[in-house]
């Protein structure tokens, strides 16, 4: 297996430290539009990994990057406004694909918050035929959420439950940032689309549906110390992912951000620097939300300053194997501590980034394979929880 890695930040290179302990692969170029960084996320490791620069942006450089490294997969790891490209060019050179964050949505232009526009993937979703007519899999949302929660959606659906009520995503943490009034623990870029963007919801009878951002208020009780949070709906690639391959009567997907992040995110929205369109200042044309980001703390650069832990997790209801009423929460937990001094790399975005390596070890021992765009819950849970134990991260259930 030849690995093309797009993006060094955060994810990306806490994703080299832990691809470096494994041995299931040949190659892994690790490519970013500033090669200083991509160099920095590759010099501590043996020269399996490769430094080069990309345009993210252009397929045709993708395309072009992978022909002269003779990738076979293209793992994605920056922004998703730029997964289209990527996803494109990987098609292009003939390589399978990976990513944590779909292709962007667009809200309805006249009741955003009620009927969906262009969902999330939905631009992904309708090249599944050119993908499975190439033999070409695209593996879309393998993050930890998505993707690790879909996965614990489809092992509930297989082990626990005989029908299913509703599968809910609960995120929440108490991690705290030392010396920082503000500064998120993952992308501020990413962070603002999926919370100010309408959430989605699914309902068998009624199909997917959109409210308003932060709506359906709720308290969750998270595992191991973390305690209650006040979770509300976003949007997320799980409700968009999870109804195509495990039935449920209803599909949400909650976060725990917190009433100070709630309201300084209604502020950005408020002032219009969430935006992502061009705006003159002076002589410069420049997005107001790539000013918020660059004005921000880079998450990568936390850990240091971070305690606490993180946790992702699926909750489930409905009638177990037994015929009984059953409510179970399937959850991975990661201490900031721990990760820190393992990898070196802060807990929120070590999370994510050990679900794709997990993915692309199965893929290269033939224990998951496929064809089209599949989202993580269309292949079975087993495998990839039993390695992702013997990666040292174990998972937990609850039943509630």
């Amino acid at each position: 297996m030849r690995i093309l890695l797009v993006g060094a930040g955060g994810v990306g290179s806490a994703a080299v430290a832990i691809a470096a302990r494994r041995s299931f692969f040949e190659t892994m170029v690790v490519a970013d539009y500033d090669l200083g960084r991509a160099s920095r996320a590759v010099a501590p490791f043996d020269d399996r990994f490769v430094a080069a620069k990309v345009d993210a942006s252009s397929a045709e450089a993708v395309t072009a990057l992978c022909r002269e490294h003779r990738i076979t997969h293209v793992f994605n790891a920056v922004d998703p406004r730029f997964v289209m490209p990527i996803f494109s060019g990987a098609l292009a050179a003939g390589a399978d694909y990976l990513d944590m964050a779909m292709s962007l949505s667009r809200p309805h232009p006249d009741a955003p918050h009620s009927e969906c526009g262009v969902k999330l993937g939905d631009e992904q979703f309708a090249g599944a035929e050119s993908w499975a007519d190439a033999g070409r899999l695209a593996l879309v949302g393998i993050g930890v959420e998505p993707g690790l929660s879909d996965i614990f959606a489809r092992y509930a659906a297989d082990e626990l439950f005989s029908s299913i009520d509703e599968v809910g995503v609960r995120d929440g943490a108490n991690l705290v940032v030392d010396g920082y009034d503000f500064a998120p623990s993952f992308s501020i870029w990413t962070t603002i689309e999926e919370c100010l963007n309408p959430p989605v919801i699914w309902e068998a009878d009624r199909g997917w549906f959109t409210t308003p951002p932060f709506s359906e208020p709720e308290v969750f009780d998270f595992p191991e110390g973390i305690g209650p949070v006040e979770c509300v709906n976003v949007e997320h690639e799980e409700v968009l992912l999870i109804p195509r391959w495990v039935p449920a009567r209803r599909v949400t997907f909650k976060y725990g951000l917190g009433n100070e992040f709630i309201e300084v995110l209604k502020t950005l929205h408020k002032l219009g620097l969430d935006s992502t369109k061009p705006v003159q200042v002076g002589g410069a044309s420049v997005s107001p939300r790539d000013v918020v980001a660059a004005c921000l703390p880079d998450p990568a650069t936390l850990g240091d300053k971070m305690r606490g832990k993180t946790c992702a997790g699926t909750w489930v209801t409905g009638t177990g194997r037994d015929g009984a009423p059953r409510e179970v929460y399937l959850y991975h937990v990661v201490d900031n501590e721990w990760s820190m001094r393992e990898y070196g790399h802060q807990a929120v975005v070590w999370q994510t980034a050990i679900n794709p390596v997990v993915a692309l070890e199965l893929l290269a021992s033939g224990a998951w394979s496929g064809t089209g765009v599949l989202g993580p819950e269309a292949l079975p849970p087993k495998p990839f929880l039993d390695l992702l134990t013997a990666y040292g991260s174990p998972w937990g259930l609850r039943d509630q």
